[in-house]
């Protein structure tokens, strides 16, 4: 077959190899790497063009579902085992490209609930504080001033897609906070100085829950932009929990307290 790939020194598979591993090469491109059925049918609902599909027939079976005017290349599984960082993906991994995440591209309804993360570097936790944010039916997640990139596999994997199936944006911290402010949506950062019990804050309104890295928190910048600083109780000898645990509770805090508000 013209479109079959038995090799993994094959130039197609190396351009793949590079888009999984070097973030300069994502951006050059346009594209980004998806991997596994699950994962690509929620990027596809999102919106996002597939430019090329390759396939493990071995592996996917008859009835994988094409995007429409994409490539399509058949791999073996010696070449696709040296692509797919799980083994459980399904023989599918896609080249798909990138669309604009910025805060014009954001709609929000009208009481909207947003989680904001400064400079989390781990793509691990920002994967898991989208999915938490998927299962709270979070409005956004806005990434400010990142130090990982939002097309990075690893985030995409830990998310189980659900950086496609939450709105994302990345900007500056300048820019989030004149957006929060313009939108009239309350700043909570979660912080441990100055701060009160997470849930004796109303989070019923427009809100926007503020995260920064476990290692140094967030900036004098933010704790100057909030509304009010929220902590949770740390009863134990540690100080701090992972930023995606701390993010689960407040999103969940703030379902709480919307339940039954229309």
């Amino acid at each position: 077959m013209e479109n079959l790939i038995t090799s993994t020194k094959n130039p197609k598979i190396r351009l793949l190899e590079e888009l999984q591993q070097k973030s300069a090469e994502r951006r050059r491109r346009g594209l980004f790497v998806v991997e596994g059925r699950r994962e690509l049918a929620h990027c596809v609902e999102a919106g996002f063009e597939v430019d090329t599909l390759f396939l493990c027939p071995s592996l996917s079976g008859e009835n994988v579902e094409v995007p429409d005017g994409c490539r399509v290349f058949e791999v073996t599984e010696e070449v696709y085992r040296k692509l797919a960082y799980r083994g459980t993906t399904e023989g599918v991994i896609a080249e798909v490209r990138q669309k604009k995440q910025t805060l014009e591209e954001l709609s929000l309804p009208a009481r909207p609930l947003i989680v904001v993360l400064e400079s989390v570097e781990k793509p691990g936790n920002l994967g898991a504080v989208l999915r938490s944010a998927d299962a709270a039916g979070v409005s956004a997640v806005i990434v400010c001033d990142p130090l990982t990139d939002l097309y990075n596999p690893n985030l995409i994997r830990s998310s189980l897609g659900a950086v496609f199936t939450v709105p994302t944006a990345a900007c500056t911290s300048d820019e989030c906070i004149a957006f929060l402010k313009q939108n009239n949506i309350q700043i909570l950062t979660a912080q441990l100085q100055d701060s009160h019990l997470y849930y004796n804050t109303p989070m019923t309104g427009p809100t926007a829950i503020v995260m920064g890295t476990e290692s140094t928190g967030l900036t004098e910048q933010w704790r100057q932009a909030a509304d009010a600083h929220i902590r949770i109780p740390m009863l134990g000898r540690l100080d701090s929990l992972n930023v995606s645990v701390s993010a689960a509770i407040l999103m969940f805090e703030a379902v709480r307290q919307r339940e039954g508000i229309a």
